[in-house]
């Protein structure tokens, strides 16, 4: 489960930065944005597990 919150963070920012930097693939910063929120929800729920 950690491995994949890394991974995602990675693609997510890794899609965000090529979508600042090239114009004609402006979806791809809404691509990074959804799929680093995504990360972000998967490590709250494994945070919050660890706590209960």
């Amino acid at each position: 489960m950690v491995g994949l919150a890394v991974i995602l963070i990675i693609v997510g920012i890794v899609l965000i930065l090529l979508g600042v930097f090239v114009q004609a693939v402006k979806f791809l910063v809404w691509v990074g944005i959804v799929i680093l929120v995504l990360a972000v929800i998967a490590w709250l729920m494994r945070f919050i597990r660890r706590q209960t």
